[in-house]
């Protein structure tokens, strides 16, 4: 070996050093990175602020923290706690820790506040009440069966309440029982009762089918009541009607003609009218909007048509104006109209913080319910008259040690010119101006919902985790989001897969256009219809993507139709068309399926699916596996069931799991942009606690 050639070689060493020695630097200036964002074992332990409730004296918010299950201890869902936070000072107290409590409310009259729950003991799921001055909870009305929600009467005795009628059980003397679908199936029945006579027998309220919501007259006279033929999920969507109902002979003295979906029903003081919060007609795929009708009956008539967002809470203020909670694309607004759907005044615009509730005490104060991208739900306090609000409680301790990635708002012309399209992008921690990084899409189900510029991370959500990761991750809101007016959510309709996912990759090409997003290291992910489009762009639009993450998504509209439970929704909301009426038709809805474009398929997918799906059936996930196993077996894919889980997890350990496996999948395949990398171990290493 000559003398050049031993130089040579030395010379190969040391760069091959030193690239190794960059390459560890790297690895550990990533990891530093990584401990100071968000992580999974974060997001398994992150509390939020789940709803909240104001006194009408306004000197107290009781409000429920929804704190999750240890998921190295056991495969539990989330428990709602009770707290009450004392306005005049200022301090928050545990009411009750000790299991799961729901529908938390003011009794009128007394100093205390009502809740279901299910104690150790009870054989059902009754109402509780505990003094604001504080004490033991104690029960105060249980029921043969579980009591699925209750409201008080004005006089803090009597409440209307549902549960489901006792179902027929089948004589059979087999040592086993068939489930016979979707036959069988018990009705939500409406009762009123006097909690305060012992032993009193609940009245049954004589109105047809299956009841979902109750609410008093003001008077306590009468009781307006929705209604669906049948417990289907289908009709509690579609064909919820409202009815007034004599509160003496519990018997219907009128109808409200009401069509489409109904989300919310409100008195006005004087007993005169209602407001629903409801959808515009029998298509509109959302109970977003405004609508008004005599108590005597009739038709239901819209106001504030012309409203590009989505009314999203609303409460009579007065005899004729309204307050709402409302969504205008990304941003929160909180305000007053009048029943004309004159005299409009905002309240509160929240640009930076995305509004879930609201609750008002008789002297205009209000507590509010809001994220941030800085943290997630918490209490806000409003005083009357004021537009600042002040936070009043700070979960998630962890936060205060950890940096977040910048979250912005951006904006982008769709590529046929017809809208513009918002949605938010989080930024990698330590992002240099100009720099191209792995970017994470993260698209919304529904399709009829749409993501607020609030916080933006949760188990299958990668957000912040992703952040500290080094990706940026995008948030759109396609065309037929809600939060845009009733033409953006129509535009969508019968065009299944097609200008709504357009809008998406328009999206990661204007983010492509501003040098921020990495063209060779796309990636895609979402659950339901936000499976759907991951499906999409991992198949139609695979050359595009890098890596794809599927949840409890479709794969195949034919067979979709089949085994859904909601066949009424998706026709009249979502397809607009049957699709056996013209043979054709059978073939659009086959090519609007990821299953049709597998052979175009070179995106390595991590498919998700809780066992249990009734909404999108499991078959969905296994359709699009087989598929790629067959016709593409060189392409990168897995399938991973969570037994017991539906259509998303709700239990601690299975949410954990599914985080840890979706950030592995992209690390794997988008942060190195390596399409062909090998598939991690099936069994992926779960952190350990420090």
């Amino acid at each position: 070996m000559t003398r050049s050639s031993v130089f040579s070689n030395e010379i190969k060493v040391i760069y091959r050093t030193a690239f190794s020695v960059l390459l560890i630097s790297m690895h550990l200036i990533t990891a530093a990175i990584a401990q100071q964002g968000v992580t999974p074992l974060h997001i398994a332990e992150m509390n939020a602020v789940s709803g909240a409730v104001i006194s009408d004296d306004g000197n107290h918010i009781a409000f429920t923290v929804s704190v999750p299950a240890d998921p190295f201890e056991e495969n539990a869902p989330n428990q709602n706690h009770l707290y009450i936070f004392d306005v005049q000072e200022g301090t928050r107290t545990a009411y009750y820790t000790t299991g799961s409590v729901a529908s938390i409310q003011f009794r009128p009259g007394t100093r205390s506040v009502s809740f279901l729950t299910q104690r150790p003991g009870d054989a059902t799921r009754s109402l509780y009440e505990v003094p604001l001055h504080g004490g033991e909870a104690k029960k105060i009305f249980s029921f043969a069966r579980n009591i699925l929600s209750y409201t008080w009467h004005s006089d803090g005795n009597h409440i209307a309440f549902t549960a489901f009628e006792e179902a027929e059980r089948s004589s059979s003397p087999l040592p086993y029982q068939a489930e016979v679908f979707e036959e069988n199936q018990a009705n939500r029945k409406g009762y009123i009762t006097n909690v305060a006579r012992e032993n009193h027998e609940p009245h049954r309220m004589q109105v047809d089918g299956s009841i979902y919501m109750i609410e008093w007259s003001p008077d306590g006279s009468q009781l307006a009541v929705s209604a669906a033929p049948t417990p289907g999920v289908d009709d509690s969507f579609m064909a919820q009607q409202v009815f007034i109902v004599d509160y003496r002979t519990r018997e219907i003295t009128a109808e409200i003609n009401n069509r489409g979906k109904l989300g919310q029903i409100t008195w006005s003081p004087d007993g005169q009218r209602l407001a629903l919060r409801a959808a515009a007609n029998i298509n509109d795929p959302i109970d977003g909007r405004i609508l008004i009708v005599s108590a005597r009956g009739g038709v239901p008539q819209i106001i504030d048509e012309d409203f590009e967002g989505k009314y999203e809470q609303i409460r009579w203020s007065g005899d004729y104006e309204l307050q709402f909670l409302a969504s205008e694309s990304t941003s929160s607004v909180l305000g007053t109209i009048e029943m004309n759907g004159s005299n409009k005044n905002i309240q509160l615009r929240a640009d930076e913080h995305a509004i879930s509730s609201f609750s008002v005490a008789n002297n205009g104060d209000i507590a509010f319910v809001a994220s941030s991208p800085q943290h997630p739900s918490e209490v806000f306090f409003l005083e009357a008259e004021s537009s600042s609000p002040e936070r009043k409680t700070f979960h998630n301790e962890w936060l205060n040690n950890v940096e977040l990635g910048r979250q912005v708002v951006v904006s982008y012309e769709a590529r046929d010119g017809e809208f513009t399209i918002d949605g938010m992008l989080i930024y990698p921690l330590g992002y240099e101006e100009g720099t191209s990084v792995p970017l994470i899409t993260v698209v919304h189900g529904g399709p009829e919902a749409h993501y607020s510029n609030g916080w933006l991370t949760a188990y299958s959500i990668p957000g912040q985790m992703a952040a500290a990761k080094g990706y940026a991750v995008f948030y759109p809101n396609y065309r037929g989001s809600t939060g845009r007016g009733i033409d953006f959510i129509f535009s969508s309709q019968a065009d299944l897969a097609g200008k709504e996912f357009d809008d998406i990759v328009d999206g990661v090409d204007y983010l492509i256009e501003r040098g921020i997003a990495d063209p060779d290291r796309i990636g895609v992910t979402g659950g339901s219809y936000g499976g759907y489009a991951s499906a999409w762009m991992s198949t139609y639009y695979s050359d595009r993507f890098a890596a794809a993450v599927m949840f409890v998504g479709i794969s195949n509209n034919l067979s979709k139709w089949g085994t859904s439970d909601i066949p009424e929704e998706l026709y009249l909301v979502h397809s607009r068309e049957r699709m056996w009426e013209s043979d054709r038709k059978w073939l659009d809805y086959l090519k609007r399926s990821p299953i049709y474009w597998v052979d175009r398929a070179e995106t390595p997918i991590l498919i998700m699916h809780g066992a249990e799906d009734t909404r999108v059936h499991p078959a969905q996930s296994l359709e699009l596996f087989r598929h790629l196993k067959v016709r593409r077996p060189d392409v990168p894919a897995r399938l991973v069931w969570y037994p017991g889980e539906g259509h998303g997890n709700s239990r601690a350990a299975s949410k954990l799991d599914y985080n840890i496996r979706m950030l592995q999948w992209f690390d794997t395949y988008l942060m190195t942009g390596d399409r062909t990398a090998e598939m991690p171990h099936w069994d992926p290493p779960i952190p350990v606690r420090e």
